[in-house]
């Protein structure tokens, strides 16, 4: 290993099932708005895996050009909630991590629009990400916002949100961090709650499920669950400092 340090249990264990994906990369059209937002600004705005070079992990000061907190945000989708929160939260740093070429696209084209200097987008998958470029404890908060619940039985291999996945973010989150996770599948919600409370690391200061964070904006894709009668499920831990 690269320094001669020891195995990292968390990437181990979580090499171990890379071979299940968590998402299914969809060949979604991109409008031509998305394509041209990709084209010009995904060379300022995106970070490659081997940002790196291979050697160690992301430098967060070279990359933002500022010591600030770091959130990471999984599975952005469209980006427009990231980027309603990155702009109201001028004061910390965001990480993008998204697989659809279309999003991240709207996300560009969004952080263009609006002048957003304090976000940055990883395309790749979140587990080799977290493995290879984040370093333990240094991420102030983690953010994932209706991750595929993949519903059927047989396909919940493939969820992302399970040990020892969960372990991870434990491990790469900062003391004093948080973890917020929000799903409007309601058997989703159960099977997280479950998983991020046998991360030993994890607290759960709401002893169940949370009360929504007013600072986190409703987007269309939620507006559509709640259309359908779902329910909403909100997961709030903690890193205890």
């Amino acid at each position: 290993m690269e320094g001669g340090g020891t195995a990292d249990p968390c990437r181990r264990e979580t090499e171990s099932r890379r071979g299940i994906k968590s998402y299914v990369l969809r060949a979604g059209r991109m409008s031509v708005s998305q394509r041209r937002s990709y084209e010009k600004l995904a060379p300022v705005y995106c970070i490659s895996l081997n940002s790196a070079g291979g050697k160690g992990p992301l430098d967060y000061a070279g990359i933002f050009g500022n010591d600030r907190p770091v959130t990471v945000e999984i599975g952005f989708g469209m980006g427009a909630a990231t980027a309603l929160i990155a702009r109201n939260n001028p004061e910390k740093n965001y990480l993008g991590i998204e697989v659809h070429r279309p999003g991240i696209g709207k996300l560009l084209w969004e952080i263009e629009r609006r002048g957003l200097e304090n976000i940055r987008i990883i395309e790749h998958d979140a587990a080799e990400v977290l493995e290879k470029m984040i370093p333990p404890n240094s991420i102030s908060a983690f953010h994932i916002f209706f991750p595929d619940p993949w519903p059927k039985k047989r396909h919940h291999k493939r969820r992302l949100i399970q040990r020892p996945f969960t372990d991870l973010l434990a491990d790469r989150l900062s003391p004093g961090g948080y973890i917020y996770m929000v799903t409007d599948w309601a058997e989703y919600g159960d099977w997280a709650l479950r998983e991020f409370s046998a991360a030993a690391e994890l607290v759960n200061p709401s002893g169940g499920f949370a009360s929504p964070r007013e600072w986190r904006p409703e987007t269309k894709f939620e507006r559509k669950g709640l259309d359908k009668q779902h329910q909403v499920r909100e997961l709030y831990f903690e890193k205890p400092a």
